[in-house]
């Protein structure tokens, strides 16, 4: 990986702000790692298996069968939050590790890991 000293862009300060979380957030077979992606008009959302280097589910907020209540990106990452969780428990995953991606833990990253809780994954 190529050094990300001095960076100066926003998005390369939100990968080194990843990359301190990643040091500390892993994710394994039995509690695997949710990771949310935020662009400016969309969110995405993973579960991965980091021992293995496997996604085992993944889902945006364009993905089939999301039944967004509400108009709004927050509630679309909400609704994204409840797929992501439906599709991880038809897997046989209930406990996931959650990975901010590096942007603050507010709004839509917020309303994804609230949607995931509602949706009955524990973390």
């Amino acid at each position: 990986m190529r050094s990300e000293r001095r960076v100066k862009t926003a998005d390369g300060r939100r990968r080194r702000r990843h990359l301190r979380v990643r040091k500390k957030v892993q994710g394994t077979p039995e509690r695997p790692r949710l990771v949310v992606f935020r662009s400016s008009k969309h969110i995405y959302a993973q579960v991965v298996d980091d021992s293995r280097g496997v996604t085992l589910v993944g889902a945006s907020d364009r993905s089939d069968g999301i039944a967004v209540e509400g108009s709004g990106k927050v509630a679309r990452s909400v609704a994204l939050g409840k797929l992501i969780a439906a599709r991880a428990r038809e897997r046989g995953i209930t406990q996931v590790v959650f990975d901010r991606g590096g942007f603050q833990y507010h709004g839509r990253v917020k309303a994804v890991a609230d949607g995931a809780r509602t949706g009955g994954l524990e973390f």
